[in-house]
Formats: C-alpha cells, sequence, structure tokens
C-alpha cells in the first residue's frame, strides 16, 4: 500500500530512466557500442562511420537499432492513438510488453550469448524496440522533463531555469533526479556487465515490470483538466 502511495507518473517515469541508463550501458560496453535508448547517439555514430577513413565505428548495429526503435516507437503510438491522457490500460500492456521484452533479451544474452556481430546486433535491435515503446508510452504521458530515453532537453532546463539563467526555478529537483538516475543506471549497468551483460539486462527488466505493476494497481483518479497528462492514473 505504502509503495502504491508514491507511484505517481513522475516517480514511475523516473524509475524508467534509471532502466534506460543501465539498457544503455549494456548497448554500448557489450553490444558494438549501440545505443538502445539515445538515438542520437546512433545518429552521431553513423554520421562519423559515413566518412569512412577507417573510424572502426559499427554501421550495422546502429542502423538496426534505429529501425527497431521507430517501430516500437510507432507501434505504442499506434495502440495509444485513442488512449485517454494519462496512465490507462494500454500504457500498462505496453511497458509490460517492454519488460518482457527486455526479459528475452536477457535470457537471450545467457544462454546464446552475443559472441557474432550479428547476435550483438540482433541483441542491441530487441532492447531499441523496447525503448522506442517505452518512450512513446512516457510520451503520451506527459512527465514534463522526463522522457525516460535522453536528457538533454531536462539538462537544457535545468540550465535555463537555474539561478544562472531565467530564475525561474521549476522542476529543478525532478530534471536533477532525472539525469542522475540515467548516471546511475548507467554506471549499475557498466558495473552488472562485470558479471554478465545478461544479468544487466535482467535487472532493467525488473524495474520496468515493477512501474508496469504499479502504475496498473494504482487508483483512479479523475485528474483537472489543466494537470490530466501528469497526474491520471489507471484508466480503461
Amino acid at each position: 500500500m505504502n509503495a502504491r502511495r508514491y507511484a505517481t507518473p513522475p516517480a514511475l517515469m523516473l524509475a524508467l530512466t534509471f532502466a534506460t541508463g543501465v539498457v544503455d550501458a549494456v548497448g554500448y560496453l557489450r553490444l558494438d557500442q549501440v545505443f538502445a535508448g539515445n538515438m542520437t547517439g546512433n545518429v552521431v555514430i553513423l554520421g562519423m562511420a559515413a566518412t569512412g577513413g577507417g573510424t572502426g565505428l559499427p554501421v550495422l548495429g546502429p542502423v538496426l537499432a534505429l529501425a527497431a526503435f521507430l517501430a516500437g516507437a510507432a507501434t505504442a503510438g499506434r495502440v495509444l492513438r485513442t488512449a485517454a491522457p494519462g496512465w490507462s490500460r494500454r500504457c500498462t500492456g505496453l511497458l509490460g510488453g517492454v519488460g518482457l521484452v527486455l526479459t528475452a533479451a536477457a535470457l537471450g544474452l545467457a544462454v546464446v550469448g552475443a559472441d557474432t556481430s550479428g547476435a550483438r546486433a540482433g541483441m542491441a535491435s530487441s532492447l531499441a524496440l523496447a525503448m522506442g515503446a517505452q518512450a512513446a508510452t512516457a510520451r503520451h504521458l506527459a512527465v514534463k522533463d522526463v522522457t525516460t530515453v535522453v536528457v538533454t532537453s531536462t539538462l537544457t532546463g535545468l540550465a535555463a531555469d537555474s539561478r544562472l539563467g531565467a530564475a525561474r526555478g521549476r522542476g529543478a529537483r525532478r530534471r536533477a533526479t532525472a539525469v542522475a538516475l540515467i548516471v546511475t543506471g548507467a554506471a549499475a549497468g557498466a558495473a552488472l556487465c562485470q558479471a554478465h551483460e545478461g544479468l544487466a539486462v535482467a535487472v532493467a527488466a525488473c524495474v520496468v515490470l515493477a512501474v508496469t505493476a504499479l502504475g496498473g494497481t494504482a487508483p483512479t483518479t479523475t485528474p483537472s483538466r489543466s494537470t490530466a497528462p501528469s497526474t491520471a492514473l489507471v484508466r480503461p
């Protein structure tokens, strides 16, 4: 009961941000420098690789990850097209699917491994598919400054609204927490990769499934019009 009390959309999205840090650490350290959540990184890698000159940067992995991420985001967008604002059963289903894909990837890494470039590209694509669906679901939930997959806009807002900037001070704690959690997730992912990359992905899967369970069982509320995107909980 106490856990449900703190299962607000911002808290749940921040937990997913931690999971993204873990997953991206696995992709970069163990799956040929491919980002599963941070697509900006993959685009930059592809741009550098396109120049040739023996950069040694991957091409297949980032291309497949981009395609998989877009497919996951498009699928989630289609599912949520007519969904009510806030957390709905469709959000629960989508995030549950993300958790299951991550679980399958963790098992694949543990049983099959990622010893070939094809296997690594395939695993990275699976992770990117999950992150695309997660990002689109988070976009639907519309928690300000928490996309769960990137923190560039979050850092921009943190600096621009700080005392050195516009001095608005709004949302500073949430923005700083999002940045800290993705860094912490990346550090945790790197540490877990020392044992096995499958273990790191399994931890991310557990976080996503816990978020799914907490969000899906939270009591239904009827938010005001102005706060509907950020405070609504379970809806049909």
